[in-house]
């Protein structure tokens, strides 16, 4: 049984898998009989549903996972509409992203579940605002960090460089994650093996291609069903 009451899962850059792997995280601590809920502390890019209502696809597959319905608890506290940096959408928005929202957000969350499942946005030293950076908000709500690793050529450096982030800022990291994303790179298994020598974290599993039918359309979120698929491919940390 996990031990923490949550995770927070980042990755070597944006578009590398953190949904698909947190909504996973998500079905796998459920089916321990936790009620597991995620979280994300901003998002930036919007889509309008068949109902014209304004949605974002992490938020979206997140709630899924979590098996809540539109109306349920709110999952995100800042929602900006253009796909960039948040800080820098926010700035165009006249929005200011405040760390203690995010973390009053998240303690509401907590509130309400056994255990939360907390995605960031694009990598761990994405900034918020002129001081801080998401790297901070993960140090503020103390979960043990998950690493996703999208294969393709440079993620040996990008997870290497986040990894040391993580290490240097005194987070626990709780283990990674690789992702073949939606082509499976060149030398693909000896990629994980060169990592696995140098995180020194438990390697939680490799997800590979989702099969055709499973990969989703922009704008619109993961199914169950290919979350399921990823689930099957991964494990939780043993603490």
């Amino acid at each position: 049984m996990i031990k923490s009451n949550g995770f927070f899962v980042t990755g070597t850059d944006t578009e590398v898998g953190k949904t698909l792997v947190s909504g996973a995280l998500i079905l796998k601590l459920r089916e321990q009989g936790m009620n597991a809920i995620g979280f994300k502390p901003v998002v930036a890019g919007t889509y309008q549903d068949a109902r014209g209502k304004t949605l974002n696809e992490d938020v979206e597959t997140l709630r899924t996972a979590s098996n809540l319905d539109s109306n349920a608890l709110s999952l995100c506290p800042y929602v900006l509409d253009q796909p960039a940096a948040p800080h820098l959408v926010a700035a165009h928005q006249g929005v200011k992203l405040e760390m203690d929202v995010m973390a009053k957000a998240f303690r509401h969350i907590q509130n309400q579940a056994d255990c939360v499942v907390v995605e960031g946005a694009g990598g761990l030293l994405i900034p918020l605002n002129e001081v801080e950076d998401l790297g901070a908000f993960a140090k503020e709500i103390h979960l043990p960090i998950i690493l996703v690793v999208g294969m393709k050529l440079g993620c040996i450096n990008h997870a290497l460089l986040t990894y040391e982030a993580i290490k240097a800022r005194n987070l626990t990291i709780a283990g990674w994650v690789a992702n073949t994303l939606s082509t499976e790179m060149s030398l693909l298994q000896e990629n994980v093996q060169t990592l696995k020598t140098r995180i020194a974290a438990p390697f939680l599993g490799l997800v590979p291609v989702l099969p055709k039918a499973l990969q989703k359309a922009n704008n619109s979120p993961y199914s169950l069903e290919a979350l399921t698929f990823a689930a099957q491919h991964i494990q939780l940390p043993k603490n």
